[in-house]
């Protein structure tokens, strides 16, 4: 059997051995017979999270949705469903999800498993919205979990990253259709992020900043704004950067119809919010990707930090996106009681070359106390991960409640949560 490896090809995951059930029995079954296992999403992780050495299991198959409720604005959808398939459902019933990922090819249960993505001062990551889960535990059971009922434990459950079992239903929480223009600025000037952060996060319901770091600025910035009262005035000028008068790609010399539609033309919000269609290959395909989250208000100087040392590392950045996402109260989010500011980057996919200068830039936003994305590369070790979380021994021992025995316990999980291991 052929290797398995994951979107990017740059991790090869240590079983071709992959379940693929069609019911939540058949999900009961397979964990029932299953030593050691792990759900595996739809593979856009860098790095092992989603590994396992015994049995990996998809639920590609299970990709419904199963209920719209317009009246408790709440969808409820399989665990292998994509937020691209997701959309178009709730479009058609007049209703949005808040935020979206860049790119709308993963899967919902995965990105709020890792607590990935989310862009604007007011819209937390996507792990927020969800309202209700449904999950097989070790013994096979079917257990439910809500806000509603389950409190605190709840809040612990939802950014599991696998740990608590084979997740087979999501509810999440809606809000009424909305439209979005996007526009793109070019060329907007450092110290006029370092003067004018907050200000420039606040101006649209999502805004990224772009750039290579070869450069005292940023090449671009994507402003998305919600059009409410008919279509909102062209603004030329941003803070110095110049409105685009042509669709751009972040990365320089890709395909622009890869991207969703620019030049302030309003559409739909799951066509905006995305950078990129759900018909096209997102980004570039052919990468890395690290992302680092620091409190909002410590952007500026964190930002700054990297700029001191930006030879070290620009020349292996094909492009940084930096944004911001409001706090959650989900206890292993790396947006937990703090708005953050995300700062992401995406690599030549040269690991050997990378991996040398992680360590220089987790150095320079240490002061930060910057938490990695969980489901990217980085190489903090696992015990100064752990301190970055405030409820991670509640958060342990809820697992080993659910899961006394490991069955959904990998070497990810082992290291960077039950252990004080530096080995990856």
């Amino acid at each position: 059997m052929s290797e398995l490896k994951n979107w990017s090809a740059n991790y090869t995951y240590s079983t071709s051995r992959v379940e693929y059930p069609q019911s939540v029995d058949d999900v009961r079954e397979v964990v029932t017979r299953s030593n050691k296992l792990r759900a595996l999403g739809s593979r856009h992780s860098f790095n092992g999270i989603a590994d396992s050495t015994d049995t990996l299991v998809s639920l590609e198959k299970m990709n419904r949705v199963l209920a719209v409720d317009p009246a408790h604005r709440t969808v409820t959808l399989e665990g292998g469903a994509k937020y691209g398939d997701v959309c178009a459902v709730l479009e058609r019933a007049g209703l949005a999800l808040p935020n979206l990922a860049s790119l709308p090819h993963i899967s919902v249960a995965g990105a709020c498993a890792t607590a990935t993505h989310g862009s604007g001062v007011e819209n937390a990551n996507l792990a927020a919205s969800v309202s209700a889960m449904e999950i097989v535990t070790a013994n096979g059971d079917v257990v439910p979990c809500s806000r509603e009922n389950d409190g605190d434990e709840f809040y612990g459950m939802v950014v599991g990253l696998g740990g608590f079992g084979i997740v087979t239903k999501l509810t999440l929480d809606v809000i009424p259709t909305f439209l979005v223009r996007q526009d793109v600025y070019e060329n907007l000037p450092f110290t006029n992020i370092a003067d004018e952060f907050e200000t420039i996060a606040a101006s649209g319901y999502s805004v990224s900043l772009f750039t290579t770091w070869r450069d005292d600025g940023f090449n671009q910035v994507w402003l998305k704004r919600k059009v409410t009262l008919g279509e909102l005035e062209n603004v030329e000028t941003f803070f110095g950067a110049t409105r685009a008068t042509a669709p751009l790609h972040p990365i320089a010399g890709m395909a622009v119809e890869n991207c969703t539609a620019q030049l302030g033309v309003p559409g739909p919000w799951h066509e905006r919010l995305p950078h990129f269609r759900m018909e096209f290959m997102p980004s570039s395909g052919q990468e890395l990707q690290s992302e680092y989250f620091v409190a909002r208000q410590d952007a500026p100087a964190a930002l700054d930090a990297l700029q001191r040392v930006r030879e070290q590392f620009a020349p292996l950045v094909q492009i940084s996106e930096v944004r911001t996402i409001a706090a959650d109260n989900l206890w292993q989010s790396p947006c937990y009681q703090r708005a953050s500011a995300a700062i992401h980057f995406t690599w030549i996919q040269d690991w050997d070359a990378v991996r040398a200068v992680l360590p220089r830039i987790e150095a320079q936003l240490a002061p930060f106390d910057a938490r990695p994305h969980w489901g990217k590369l980085f190489t903090m070790s696992p015990a100064r991960v752990q301190s970055l979380y405030p409820q991670i021994n509640h958060f342990r021992a809820l697992l080993e409640t659910y899961d006394p025995r490991g069955k959904f316990r990998n070497a990810f999980l082992d290291a960077y949560i039950f252990g004080t291991s530096s080995d990856r």
